[in-house]
């Protein structure tokens, strides 16, 4: 399993100072703690897209992973998500095949429509065709990174013809995809459709709705012919707070949780931890809680963890990865492997769709070319 980080790029005042962080020394915290994240061991550090206030995620993700890919030598970089109804899927093809050139592979991505309503109009879309839009978008995108000649007429983008997108992804293999969804299940039956990941960021939601959506994607992941429902590739996220003593955990925590405004003010943070994956508490207990995910999801590929929200001052979102790094995964590591049953998929790599493609499958499991229209219906 890939263990790692995903930040959203808020700029949140602190509550127990008052301060709040410039533009800029988020940007640069975001730079120190991915390079953290690769120096304790984690495997992936995922970047969100935004184009508005309170964030500083950027608005265009392959501009800070291309700067991220100079600074790491080891860690995969990924999104969280790519906006795949409001981006030009053209855009995407070029910006996230060059990007790749320059990590040498360490690239993939996860797809998702946001939870910004104004961002659709701004880049001139309709929110009630947030899905059609992802749907379609996603079909020529695939048809982008796999063929070199493209042909297409949709309803939300003028015509391609014998267009060729630049550069071609490396060593002619994609970036492997992830479509993250927390509510939509038409998302699980696109990522199930093509044999892609899906991605679950189930920071906000119940066991029970994260168990159904995963499930659906199983079941249909085995429906479209790519294997069984549990070799189908799932990713999970979750948030987490650590010292070494959960009663300092709870204490030091409880202000940046009762002022996010990621958390809007609704239940306590015990409710909040009882109903969602969010740990508060020592390194053991994220274990503990973190093992239990396999009950509800199966055996999983990916778990990233949200540390740097709410207003947290770098030097304890540090503090945070050092735990994760050298007290939590490594464990987590071990327990995962003796538990998994065998013939458990590994996470996609650029290595490992590459030595696919050499064995004479298709590098991105299940790949298909069929229109839009069939990935709909």
């Amino acid at each position: 399993m890939q263990f790692g980080i995903f930040s959203i790029g808020d700029v949140t005042p602190d509550p127990t100072t008052g301060r709040t962080p410039t533009e800029h020394e988020r940007i640069r915290a975001t730079v120190e703690i991915a390079r953290k994240a690769e120096e304790v061991g984690l495997d992936v550090f995922a970047i969100g897209q935004h184009h508005n206030p309170p964030f500083v995620a950027p608005a265009n993700p392959p501009i800070l992973m291309g700067h991220l890919a100079a600074q790491t030598d080891r860690i995969l970089l990924s999104t969280a998500t790519t906006l795949i109804t409001t981006t030009d899927p053209v855009r995407l093809a070029e910006d996230y095949a060059y990007v790749q050139h320059l990590a040498e592979g360490r690239v993939d991505l996860t797809l998702g429509r946001g939870n910004t309503g104004p961002v659709y109009p701004w880049f001139g879309k309709d929110i009630r065709s947030g899905i059609p839009l992802a749907v379609e978008n996603y079909a020529l995108l695939h048809q982008l990174w796999r063929e070199s000649e493209v042909d297409w007429q949709g309803r939300y983008r003028t015509p391609l013809q014998n267009f060729t997108s630049t550069p071609r992804p490396l060593d002619d293999v994609a970036p492997f995809v992830w479509h993250g969804s927390i509510r939509s299940p038409e998302i699980a039956e696109q990522a199930a459709y093509y044999g892609d990941g899906f991605f679950h960021n189930n920071i906000f939601w119940n066991k029970e709705h994260t168990g159904r959506m995963v499930d659906l994607y199983r079941e249909r992941y085995e429906h479209y012919g790519h294997g069984t429902a549990e070799q189908a590739i799932v990713g999970l996220g979750g948030q987490v707070f650590m010292r070494r003593n959960s009663q300092d955990a709870v204490r030091e925590f409880r202000p940046y949780f009762d002022h996010a405004p990621v958390y809007g003010g609704g239940p306590s943070l015990e409710e909040f931890t009882e109903m969602t994956p969010l740990t508060v508490g020592s390194p053991e207990q994220v274990i503990e809680k973190t093992l239990s995910f396999r009950e509800y999801a199966g055996d999983y590929q990916r778990q990233l963890f949200l540390i740097d929200h709410a207003g947290l001052p770098l030097e304890t979102v540090l503090e945070q990865v050092e735990l994760l790094g050298e007290e939590v995964v490594p464990v987590l590591r071990q327990e995962v492997a003796a538990r998994a049953p065998e013939g458990t998929p590994e996470p996609p790599t650029h290595g490992s769709l590459v030595r696919r493609r050499a064995a004479g499958g298709d590098p991105i499991p299940g790949g298909r070319k069929k229109s839009a229209e069939a990935a709909e219906s």
